[in-house]
């Protein structure tokens, strides 16, 4: 693994990444020398950025579809303190460059995002671990655990996708049309009012701007763009693991926001049947309760 503690390093021509925005430029300077971000290589070429800080037992995050682990920069500081925090950037999002291979399936786009964060934890992270998962994320760390492969000791998936094939009908409307395309044409206020953070959440203004900076980077996110795709096709069933879900072992928490515009509450309500060792903690909130409630998620890990 490779170390890079200077939040503003711009990644060199031909690496995939594109350089940090200043708004997150921002965010990485205030949270070092605490949290920091590390840019770890993949035995197939490229890398995985993430940001790590703290001690203690290792704590990962996962975020959703076009976000980066810059955007959990509300709770990194209360999590570090507690915690080994590994806030990993899904492949082809934030500093991690797509990765290569087959996009014809579902399950390859599901590989496309799971495979790359398998490798790096499993030297990373040896220990057992607790998976934190929001929306995308929530579907890549349900996968980690079925698949065995990292030792994965507590779940808590977050609004997320996987647990069953219902989706909004807007919602694949917007991911079809392309968020990032989306973003550009409308500019930052326009887009803002599409899912506006509540006026409530703490950070708001700088999180919808940092969203707003990292779905509007050069070049756009054309291949993690594809792979999601394949897991959210416009009509019929969004890809789903429920019938597998009486195979998780570790414990799960499912936090989930009642107002929730994009994957229903009872997605994490029919969860019971198969998983009855399962909590629901419901939370008045939409699609994100982790950041328009930070707390929620502080309390239920440490439930």
């Amino acid at each position: 693994m490779t170390g890079g503690s200077n939040p503003g390093h711009v990644p060199g021509p031909g690496s995939g990444v594109p350089p940090l925005g200043p708004v997150e430029a921002e965010v990485l300077g205030e949270l070092a020398p605490g949290v920091v971000p590390r840019a770890c290589p993949l035995a197939g070429g490229g890398t995985l950025r993430l940001l790590e800080g703290g001690e203690g037992p290792p704590l990962v995050l996962l975020h959703g579809r076009g976000s980066a682990a810059s955007t959990w920069f509300p709770l990194l500081p209360a999590l570090a303190r507690e915690h080994r925090v590994l806030a990993v950037d899904l492949p082809g999002f934030g500093g991690s460059p797509a990765t290569p291979g087959p996009l014809r399936t579902a399950e390859d786009g599901l590989r496309f995002f799971v495979e790359p964060v398998e490798a790096v934890l499993s030297t990373l992270a040896p220990g057992p671990m607790t998976l934190v998962g929001h929306s995308l994320g929530g579907l890549v760390a349900l996968e980690l655990a079925l698949r065995g492969r990292v030792p994965v000791e507590r779940l808590v998936l977050v609004d997320a996708m996987g647990l069953g094939p219902e989706m909004a009908r807007e919602a694949r409307l917007f991911f079809r049309v392309g968020p990032e395309r989306v973003a550009r044409v409308l500019g930052p206020r326009l887009f803002g009012r599409i899912a506006p953070l509540p006026d409530t959440t703490p950070h708001r203004k700088r999180l919808m701007a940092l969203d707003y900076e990292l779905m509007t980077v050069s070049g756009g996110r054309a291949r993690a763009t594809r792979a999601f795709n394949m897991l959210v096709p416009l009509t019929g069933d969004v890809f789903h693991r429920r019938e597998r879900l009486g195979e998780v072992k570790p414990p799960t928490t499912y936090l989930w926001g009642e107002k929730d515009g994009v994957l229903p509450v009872s997605l994490a309500e029919a969860t019971g049947r198969a998983q009855p060792s399962s909590r629901l903690v419901r939370v008045k909130a939409g699609h994100s309760p982790h950041l328009e409630q930070p707390e929620c998620l502080l309390s239920a890990l440490r439930a």
